[in-house]
C-alpha cells in the first residue's frame, strides 16, 4: 500500500528525525488517525532501541486527557473484537499496557490478566517471558487461578506498539506449551512491522498450528539508520554535556501542601488486572471509582488538575481521572483534567516543541520489583501547570522512599501548591497450597550496612557484630599499603575501566538487558559495582546487583541462590569475580552451583548457569572477562576498605541458622580509611574515556576464542612440583594474589616472567621490601607466581 503520510510539521518527532534519520510512514489508517497523530519521538540510551515511540493517547509519558486515552483504547478493542473467534481472554502487557488492555478487556468482555514486575510471596508465575527491546524486560503471570490463561479460544495480546513483533512471538511460544489456544490476535495502537517481520510472526504462529490476526488504529512502516544506537548515545552525551557548561539547574519551587487519602477501595476489589479481573468485578469495580474520585474531588481545588499513576498501575487512576472529569462536566465546568504514569524508562529530556518527552523528574523506587530497585521518571510534568496533582499509589508502593526528600511525593510538591496522595488498597490473592511462600532473609543495603550507595549493591550475608566477624588484622594493616592502592589506582584505572566495558557488554550480551549481577564477596563486589554502573551509564540499564558469600571448602551460600531463585530468572544471572588467580574459584563455583540445582530443582524457572565473569583472567579458567593481561587491580591492595567496609564471610554456628545467610560484619569501625567509593568513582570516571575504545573493540572481543584453556592451573601444577613438594595450596597465581601474599602471607619465593616487567613493579617493590627472593622463569601464562612458606 502506498504510503498515506510521512512526518508533518509541528510533529513532536521531528528533532529527532532531523538529529538521527529516523523516519515514520502511515500506510494504513482504518481509525482516521496517522502515526504521527498517534506517536511522537524521544530518544534513550537502549543498544536494542535507541528511539522511543511516546503515545499522545496512551496517557503514559504525557499528560493526556482521560477521555481521550479511553475513547483510542475502546476503538482498538472494538477491532480486536471483530478479529477474535469464539471466547476470549485478554492478557496486557506491563509497564506501559496495562491500562489499554484493561480496556480493550472491557470492550470485549472478556477476563483480564496483565503482567508484573513484582513478586508475591506464596505465588509462582503461570508463566515467564522476555521483552529484548525493553529497559525492564523480564515480565511474570501471576493469576489468582492457575488455569485462567487456559480460557476461551482467542488469547488476546495488547501493547501500545508493535515493531518487531518478537516479543509478542516470546509470548506466545512461552504460554502456548502451558495453554495452547486456536486463535491469537495481537491488539497495538501502532503496527510498524516489516513485511519480513509479519512473515515471520505468521509463520512462527502457524508451526503451533495456531492462526494469528493483528489489529491496530494505524500501520505503516520505521526507518531506522544503522547506526542509530551509537549515534544516539552521542547525541545524549551532546546534550547533557552541553547542559553541564551551560549549568542548567532544575527549578526548585516551594514545597506544597500534602494531603493523604485512603481510598474507599474494598480489599476483595482488584485495583488492576495483575491478578487477574474477570467481568463479574466490573459493578463493584465501578463502585470502588466513584466513590474514591467523590473523596478526591473534596480535596482538589477548581482548576487544572493532574491525575498520576505508578509504573504497572494505570487502570485505576485512568478510571478515577475518567470519574473526576465526569463530575466536573455533569457540573458544566471545564474539566481540565490530565492523566499520566510514572515509568522505569530514562529518556533524553529536551526543551523542543519538536521532540516528545520536555520535562523529567528522577526519584528512587519506592516498591520491591523483582529486579531491583532503581531510579524512576515522569515527564512532561511542568511547574506551575497544575493546581494540584492527585498521585495514585497502591499500598506496596506507599513506602518510606515515596515520601521522603528527593522521593516522587517530595519532588511533586515542588511542581504544584497541593499534591493529594491517594492509596489504594492492594488485592492479593491467598497463596496457593500447592506452592507455599518460602520463608528466607531479606538483603541488606548500604548505608545501614555496607559503604557503597544502596543502590549500588544488595548484600545476601546476615550482619554480624564485628568483633564474631574473623576478621584478619588486614584492615588494621592497610594504611600503610594506602600508598601502594594509590600509585596502582593512578597507573591503572583507565585500564580497569576499559576492562569493565569489555566485560559488561560480554555479560549483555550473554544475559540480556536483565541481566542479575551477582558478585562473589569480597573481590568481586567492587567489580559488580562498576558493571552496574557502566550498564547504567552506557545503556540506562539498572541491573539488579547482589553480593553473596562463598567459602572455600563449603562453597557458595545455598540461602543466597534460594533467594535469587525466588526473585530472579536463574537464566539471567551471571555471577562475578575480582580475577581468576589459579582458578580455583571457578572450580568451587561449579561444584555449588550443581549442588544448587539439583536442590532447587522443583522451584526453578531455569537451572543457574556456573558461568563466572571476572575482568581478569590471566589463567584462562573463564569465558566471560574483561582482559587477560595480569596487572595489579587496585582493588587487590587492600581488604575490607575497598570492598564496601565488609568484613570476610563467616559460618558461625552460634550466629547462623541453616536458614540465614552466611555471616558477614559491617566494620564502620574502619571507616576513616575507606576508600570503597573512591575507587569506584575513580575507574568510573574513565568510562567516558574508553566507552569509544571499548565499542571499536567489542567485536573482536565478542568473536574471540573464550573457551577455558587451563593453562593457568598447569603452570601452577608445575610450579608447586618444581618449587612446592607438588602442593598446589603454597601456590598464588598472578600478579593480584602475589600482591595479597606479599601483604598478608608468608612468601617463600616470587616466579617473575622477565617479558611482563612492566606489571612487576609493586611485586618487586614488596619483595625486596621482605626480602623475598624472585625467580625468572620464563614463558609463564602469568605476569607472576607466589610460593607460601608451609
Amino acid at each position: 500500500m502506498s504510503p498515506v503520510r510521512d512526518e508533518v510539521s509541528g510533529w513532536s518527532g521531528t528533532w529527532v528525525a532531523e538529529r538521527l534519520g529516523v523516519r515514520l510512514r502511515t500506510t494504513d489508517a482504518p481509525s482516521g488517525m496517522m502515526l504521527t497523530d498517534l506517536v511522537g519521538l524521544a530518544v534513550r540510551r537502549n543498544p536494542r532501541r535507541a528511539q522511543l515511540l511516546v503515545s499522545s493517547v496512551l496517557g503514559k509519558h504525557l499528560p493526556t486527557d482521560p477521555r481521550v486515552v479511553t475513547d483510542a483504547a475502546l476503538r482498538l478493542g472494538a477491532k480486536a473484537r471483530a478479529a477474535v473467534t469464539g471466547d476470549a481472554v485478554v492478557l496486557g502487557y506491563a509497564e506501559t499496557a496495562t491500562a489499554l488492555g484493561h480496556l480493550v478487556a472491557d470492550a470485549l468482555g472478556a477476563p483480564y490478566l496483565h503482567s508484573t514486575r513484582r513478586v508475591v510471596d506464596g505465588l509462582e508465575s503461570a508463566a515467564d517471558f522476555y521483552e529484548e527491546h525493553s529497559h525492564a524486560t523480564a515480565h511474570r503471570l501471576l493469576p489468582t487461578d492457575p488455569a485462567f490463561l487456559a480460557r476461551g479460544e482467542t488469547l488476546v495480546l495488547v501493547d501500545d506498539e508493535v515493531i518487531t513483533g518478537k516479543t509478542i512471538v516470546n509470548t506466545i511460544r512461552a504460554l502456548h506449551k502451558k495453554f495452547p489456544h486456536k486463535h491469537y490476535v495481537v491488539a497495538a495502537l501502532v503496527d510498524l512491522r516489516s513485511e519480513a517481520d509479519r512473515g515471520r510472526m505468521e509463520r512462527s504462529v502457524k508451526r503451533l498450528r495456531a492462526t494469528l490476526d493483528v489489529v491496530s488504529l494505524a500501520s505503516g512502516e520505521i526507518e531506522l539508520p544503522e547506526d542509530l544506537a551509537d549515534n544516539g548515545n552521542r547525541l545524549i552525551d551532546t546534550v547533557e554535556n552541553l547542559r553541564q557548561l551551560a549549568g542548567v539547574e532544575p527549578i526548585r519551587g516551594q514545597r506544597g501542601e500534602v494531603v493523604q487519602v485512603v481510598a474507599t477501595w474494598p480489599r476483595a476489589v482488584p485495583e488492576g488486572g495483575r491478578h487477574g479481573f474477570v467481568p463479574g468485578a466490573a459493578g463493584s469495580y465501578e463502585s470502588a471509582v466513584t466513590v474514591t474520585a467523590a473523596a478526591i474531588a473534596g480535596r482538589i481545588p477548581d482548576g487544572p488538575v493532574h491525575i498520576l499513576g505508578t509504573e504497572e498501575l494505570m487502570y485505576a487512576p485512568l478510571r478515577i481521572a475518567s470519574a473526576l472529569a465526569d463530575r466536573r462536566a455533569a457540573e458544566g465546568r471545564r474539566h481540565e483534567i490530565t492523566y499520566s504514569t510514572t515509568t522505569r524508562s530514562p529518556v533524553l529530556a529536551v526543551e523542543d516543541p519538536g521532540y516528545a518527552i520536555r520535562t523529567a523528574i528522577t526519584f528512587p523506587s519506592h516498591d520491591a520489583p523483582a529486579d531491583g530497585d532503581g531510579p524512576r521518571f515522569a515527564y512532561n510534568l511542568r511547574e506551575g501547570a497544575y493546581e494540584a496533582i492527585v498521585l495514585v499509589v497502591d499500598e506496596p508502593a506507599d513506602t518510606t522512599a515515596l515520601h521522603e526528600e528527593g522521593g516522587l511525593v517530595d519532588q511533586l510538591a515542588r511542581l504544584a501548591p497541593r499534591v493529594v496522595v491517594v492509596t489504594v488498597p492492594a488485592f492479593t490473592p491467598e497463596p496457593r497450597h500447592d506452592q507455599p511462600a518460602r520463608q528466607l532473609p531479606a538483603p541488606l543495603h548500604g548505608p545501614a550496612f555496607g559503604s557503597y550507595e544502596r543502590d549500588d549493591v544488595a548484600w545476601l550475608v546476615k550482619d554480624l557484630p564485628a568483633e564474631t566477624s574473623a576478621e584478619t588484622p588486614e584492615d588494621e594493616e592497610a594504611q600503610a599499603h594506602r600508598e601502594l592502592f594509590d600509585e596502582a589506582l593512578t597507573a591503572s584505572a583507565q585500564r580497569v575501566a576499559y576492562a569493565i566495558g569489555l566485560v559488561t557488554e560480554q555479560v549483555l550480551a550473554r544475559r540480556g538487558q536483565d541481566a542479575v549481577l551477582v558478585s562473589l564477596m569480597r573481590a568481586g563486589t567492587p567489580i559488580g559495582v562498576l558493571m552496574r554502573r557502566w550498564a547504567q551509564r552506557v545503556h540506562g540499564l539498572d541491573l539488579p546487583h547482589y553480593a553473596v558469600s562463598m567459602i572455600r571448602g563449603r562453597g557458595i551460600d545455598q540461602t543466597a541462590l534460594a533467594y535469587l531463585a525466588a526473585h530472579h530468572d536463574p537464566a539471567r544471572v551471571m555471577f562475578v569475580g575480582g580475577w581468576t588467580g589459579t582458578g580455583a574459584i571457578a572450580r568451587e563455583l561449579a561444584g555449588s552451583v550443581e549442588k544448587s540445582n539439583a536442590t532447587l530443582d522443583a522451584h526453578l524457572a531455569s537451572p543457574f548457569s556456573p558461568e563466572l565473569a571476572v575482568l581478569a583472567d590471566p589463567g584462562r579458567s573463564v569465558a566471560v572477562y574483561g582482559t587477560r593481561e595480569d596487572y595489579l587491580i587496585p582493588s587487590a591492595c587492600l581488604g575490607s576498605t575497598v570492598t564496601g567496609l565488609v568484613s570476610r564471610a563467616v559460618i558461625d554456628d552460634d550466629r547462623v541458622g541453616p536458614n540465614d545467610f552466611h555471616g558477614a560484619a559491617f566494620r564502620a569501625d574502619l571507616a576513616p580509611a575507606d576508600v570503597s567509593k573512591r575507587f569506584v568513582d575513580t575507574v568510573a570516571a574513565r568510562f567516558p574515556i574508553v566507552r569509544t575504545k571499548v565499542m571499536l573493540d567489542l567485536g573482536a572481543h565478542l568473536g574471540g576464542d573464550h573457551k577455558p584453556t587451563w593453562v593457568g592451573w598447569d603452570a601452577v601444577e608445575d610450579a608447586a612440583e618444581k618449587f612446592g613438594d607438588g602442593d598446589v595450596s603454597l601456590v598464588e597465581a598472578g600478579v593480584d594474589d602475589t600482591v595479597r601474599l606479599l601483604l598478608h602471607g608468608e612468601p617463600a619465593t616470587i616466579l617473575v616472567d622477565p617479558a611482563r616487567d612492566a606489571d612487576l613493579g609493586a611485586v618487586k617493590k614488596l619483595a625486596e621490601a621482605r626480602e623475598v627472593p624472585l625467580e625468572r622463569v620464563t614463558d609463564l601464562p602469568y605476569a607472576c607466581i607466589g610460593l607460601r612458606r608451609p
